[in-house]
C-alpha cells in the first residue's frame, strides 16, 4: 500500500464521538475548499457504521450545501430513519462552524437473488496501455493558470491510479468534442475485504471527473485553465453489483445537458470483466467567468 492510500484510508476512518455522531478531518485539496468526494465518502462511512454488517449500500443521494473549510473538522450526525427486514435507511448531515455543508441519504440492503440484466459494456482501451497521471499531467503545465497545479493534482490523486482513455478537457481546450469521457481507476494498493470500504473509495473517486464531459461539449479546459468556474451541487449513486476498488474500474461518463449555469453528468462504472457495478449522476455549477 502506498503512503498516499494509507493517508486516505486514515481520512475515512472517522472518530466516533457519540453513538450516531462522528468526526472527520480533511486533507489539503487542489482548490481552497473540502473536496466533494471526500465529504461524500466520509458521510457514507458514518452511515455505514450504524448499519448491520449483513447489509451493503445500494444507493446514495446527496446535496452539497456550502463550501467546506479544509482547516476545520467536519461533524457527521446520523439519523436512523428506518430499519426494515430487507432495507435500512440513514440520513447524514455534515456540519462545520455550526452550519450544514452537506446532506446525504443512503440505503442499505440484505443480499437477495432476483432478476438480472445489464446494459452493453462500452468499448475502452486497456488501462495498462494508457499513460499514468505522472506521465500525462506535466505535458499540460503550460496550459494551466498556475503551473504548480500539476504538483497539487498529482498529490491530491496519489492514492488512486486514474488514467484517461482520451485527452482530458484541459488537453483540448478551445476545441469542442463529443460530451463523453472515459477514465480507468483503481486504488494505489490492496484494500481490506470490507465492502463498505470499496464503496466509499469509489464514491471518493466518482467526484473527480464526472463533469469533464460537460466541459468537453463546449471546448472548455476547466478551472485550472481558467475558462470556467464551478462546484458540485448534488450527487447520486446506485451500487448494482459487488466490486473491488483496488481492481481496475472503467468510469464511462457523458453529459446529456447543460443550461442555466448548470451541467449534468451521468456515468456507469464497470468492472474490468464487464459487470455493471455502479451508476452515477451529478449536477454542478458550470459558469463562464465574466
Amino acid at each position: 500500500m502506498t503512503r498516499a492510500l494509507d493517508e486516505l484510508l486514515d481520512l475515512l476512518d472517522l472518530e466516533r464521538i457519540e453513538q450516531n455522531i462522528f468526526r472527520g478531518r480533511s486533507r489539503s485539496a487542489v482548490v481552497p475548499r473540502v473536496f466533494g468526494g471526500q465529504v461524500a465518502a466520509q458521510a457514507l462511512v458514518a452511515a455505514g457504521r450504524t448499519v448491520p454488517d449483513d447489509r451493503t449500500a445500494h444507493s446514495l443521494h446527496s446535496y452539497f450545501l456550502r463550501m467546506g473549510d479544509p482547516g476545520a473538522p467536519i461533524v457527521y450526525s446520523v439519523d436512523r430513519i428506518r430499519d426494515g427486514r430487507s432495507f435500512t435507511t440513514r440520513r447524514v448531515v455534515a456540519v462545520q462552524h455550526g452550519q450544514p455543508i452537506f446532506h446525504l441519504s443512503a440505503s442499505f440492503q440484505t443480499h437477495e437473488e432476483g432478476l438480472e440484466h445489464q446494459a452493453a459494456v462500452p468499448d475502452a482501451p486497456d488501462p495498462e496501455s494508457l499513460p499514468t497521471a505522472e506521465q500525462m499531467l506535466p505535458r499540460y503545465a503550460d496550459r494551466f493558470v498556475d503551473p504548480k497545479v500539476v504538483d497539487r493534482l498529482l498529490e491530491a490523486r496519489a492514492a488512486v491510479d486514474l488514467r484517461y482513455a482520451d485527452e482530458p478537457p484541459y488537453g483540448t481546450a478551445g476545441s469542442p468534442r463529443e460530451p463523453r469521457s472515459q477514465v480507468w481507476f483503481r486504488a494505489n494498493g490492496t484494500l481490506a475485504d470490507d465492502p463498505l470500504l470499496h464503496v466509499c473509495l469509489a464514491t471518493y473517486v466518482s467526484d473527480m471527473t464526472l463533469l469533464d464531459s460537460v466541459l468537453l461539449a463546449h471546448g472548455r479546459g476547466g478551472w485550472a485553465v481558467g475558462d470556467v468556474v464551478g462546484a458540485s451541487l448534488d450527487h447520486a449513486m446506485w451500487f448494482h453489483r459487488p466490486f473491488r476498488a483496488d481492481e481496475w474500474l472503467l468510469y464511462d461518463q457523458e453529459s446529456p445537458s447543460a443550461s442555466g449555469g448548470r451541467g449534468l453528468g451521468q456515468a456507469r462504472i464497470w468492472t474490468r470483466d464487464g459487470r455493471l457495478a455502479i451508476s452515477v449522476i451529478q449536477e454542478g455549477v458550470v459558469r463562464v467567468p465574466r
